[in-house]
């Protein structure tokens, strides 16, 4: 079959040759990298499904068309050295973040507050990336002293009179309310090996199709599923640090990659027992400097 394949980097190529070591390298690394697990708060859990007023996200479609390019290997890559260079696109950045922030979401139907959410997130990242760079990784950015911990944890919006973080914005409101693995594929964290920073605003009518296309578009790519050889596959981090979004067992991930697959790697993962790893590429997703 034709194999989804990634470079094979030094660290990779050990930890093939020492699998035990490699096991122990996962633990150590879902310890220490696994985000928050989904806690849904009722504060969030409130919409009002008679308001069909669309929200704009005009600003943030002109920043991802201004902005945001595949690169050789078909990555969405954002160009953050032109938009940092841009004063007018940055100020149209920084307007639309202070534009969803004056908005309430509990005031608009599920469907705009799912689109809203998501936008933000992403936009406020590229924000966070842009008041921090150059950088050569998002992981650099953080308010406290910790080295290599990622602004996640950093307040960094304020809505409805409440302060809010990245991780909360995720972990306490697009995963717990919306119970749907496919936002992994919709939300974008500024790193290499995470899903595409789709060129394309959510909304309402978009969601779904954008969704699908977005978890398409990642299982399909070695950064989602990399076949090394008929009995080893390294998976994306992302499967094992939300196992319980994917079913909770190696089974069940396997079963939703294969969903998503085309024809050769779907059969291949179907009868696929061999040995699964993890692995991710913190580098931001830029274009080459």
């Amino acid at each position: 079959m034709k194999k989804n394949r990634i470079e094979a980097t030094p660290a990779r190529m050990w930890l093939q040759r020492n699998p035990a070591l490699s096991l122990l390298a996962a633990a150590i690394l879902a310890t220490t990298c696994a985000p928050p697990q989904p806690e849904r708060t009722s504060k969030w859990d409130a919409s009002d499904e008679s308001n069909v007023e669309p929200i704009d996200h005009s600003p943030w479609q002109d920043i991802l068309d201004g902005y945001v390019d595949p690169d050789f290997q078909g990555v969405n890559v954002l160009n953050y050295a032109g938009l940092a260079a841009s004063s007018e696109d940055t100020a149209k950045l920084g307007g639309y973040l202070e534009f969803l922030e004056g908005i309430d979401p509990r005031d608009y139907r599920r469907a705009e507050q799912m689109a809203y959410w998501i936008n933000f997130y992403n936009a406020r990242t590229v924000k966070m990336v842009l008041d921090s760079y150059p950088v050569d990784t998002i992981r650099e950015i953080h308010q406290g002293d910790v080295p290599m911990k990622g602004p996640w944890g950093d307040v960094c919006a304020n809505i409805a009179g409440r302060n809010l973080t990245l991780d909360q914005i995720e972990h306490e409101i697009l995963r717990p309310i919306w119970r749907d693995e496919r936002i992994h594929y919709a939300v974008n964290c500024a790193a290499y090996s995470c899903p595409q920073l789709i060129e394309t605003a959510f909304t309402a009518a978009n969601t779904e199709s954008l969704l699908e296309a977005g978890a398409w578009a990642y299982v399909n790519s070695a950064r989602g599923v990399d076949v090394v050889d008929d009995e080893f596959v390294v998976l994306s981090s992302i499967y094992n640090w939300y196992p319980e979004d994917f079913g909770d067992t190696e089974e069940s991930v396997i079963k939703h990659l294969t969903q998503y697959a085309d024809g050769e790697l779907a059969a291949f993962l179907e009868g696929f027992g061999g040995t699964i790893d993890y692995d991710y590429d913190w580098k931001l997703n830029q274009p080459p400097r």
